[in-house]
């Protein structure tokens, strides 16, 4: 039997058919006006390949390392929030994937499946992303029980200070179908609201975990929590990158968190080469967006 698709935009337009539309948009969707979200894949039309010919490419080699672990090619999967939209699995199903491609899988603070289960889903290396949440003995909880289950990292992502809006998620109502959860910070105050209610709450609850008051300051604070590498995601300008280095980072993902959060941003390919050429390769760098 031959694939569905040959090509991840037709992976997405069998993705529009079959998944229905609320959890559609919220996957594909992005904030405002999807400005940050076209740019990031627009950047990807302006860069040109200039290949070398006559080079004997008879044994080819795609793995490198990221901080240290070996993956099989430098394609990582960047964290999501609530594939459990999508298959009845979740991210275990994600991470049973990752790791038969053999490569690195991040999985998010706000997934449909606990953080435990998803580490026993195969051997592939992970890293647990993270949010500080204004109950810091929540964000200290989940780092504890990360480290735990043998996460390789900790990704705290920082372009998130407030929600993002997302116009499509409000004309839909969004909110997570029954038999779904954040699993890892359950959000106990849904249960039992009306349907036509859950939409706007359940982005009011998310919203109101989200710490706005977060600094520099606070990466001192985490680092105190563990001795995993930390890697920081949402990194947009060389200021902030160099800032990162400088307050001992392990890594930056230079990311506008796939456009859905503030819009009008730099596409993230756009926002790369200044980022490197920052660190001056005093920390690893990682790009996701496109």
């Amino acid at each position: 039997m031959g694939l569905a698709f040959t090509n991840l935009l037709e992976l997405e337009d069998l993705a529009r058919a079959k998944v229905p539309r609320p959890s559609f948009d919220y996957i594909a969707g992005g904030a405002e006006d999807e400005v940050s979200l076209r740019r990031n894949r627009e950047a990807f039309a302006k860069w040109a390949l200039r290949p070398r010919v006559l080079v004997d490419v008879s044994k080819r080699d795609t793995s490198t390392s990221v901080l240290g672990q070996r993956v099989s090619m430098p394609i990582l999967v960047a964290p999501t929030a609530f594939h459990g939209l999508v298959h009845p699995e979740g991210e275990v199903a994600t991470a049973r994937g990752a790791a038969a491609a053999g490569t690195l899988m991040v999985v998010s603070a706000v997934a449909t499946k606990d953080l435990e289960e998803v580490a026993k889903a195969g051997a592939a290396p992970r890293w647990f992303q993270l949010y500080v949440w204004k109950d810091r003995d929540v964000t200290a909880q989940l780092v504890k029980r990360a480290v735990k289950a043998g996460y390789g990292a900790i990704c705290l992502t920082v372009d998130t200070p407030v929600l993002g809006r997302r116009e499509k998620d409000e004309r839909n109502a969004f909110t997570l179908p029954p038999g779904l959860s954040i699993a890892n910070v359950r959000p106990a105050g849904l249960a039992g609201m009306p349907a036509s209610e859950r939409g706007s709450a359940f982005a009011k609850y998310v919203a109101e975990l989200l710490d706005p008051a977060v600094t520099w300051r606070d990466i001192a604070w985490l680092r105190s929590l563990t001795s995993l590498p930390i890697v920081l995601k949402g990194i947009l300008t060389a200021e902030d990158a160099t800032l990162a280095v400088e307050h001992g980072v392990d890594g930056i993902i230079v990311s506008n968190h796939g456009g859905r959060q503030l819009d009008s941003t730099v596409g993230t390919l756009e926002a790369l080469p200044d980022i490197v050429a920052a660190v001056q390769g005093r920390v690893e760098v990682f790009m996701d967006g496109g």
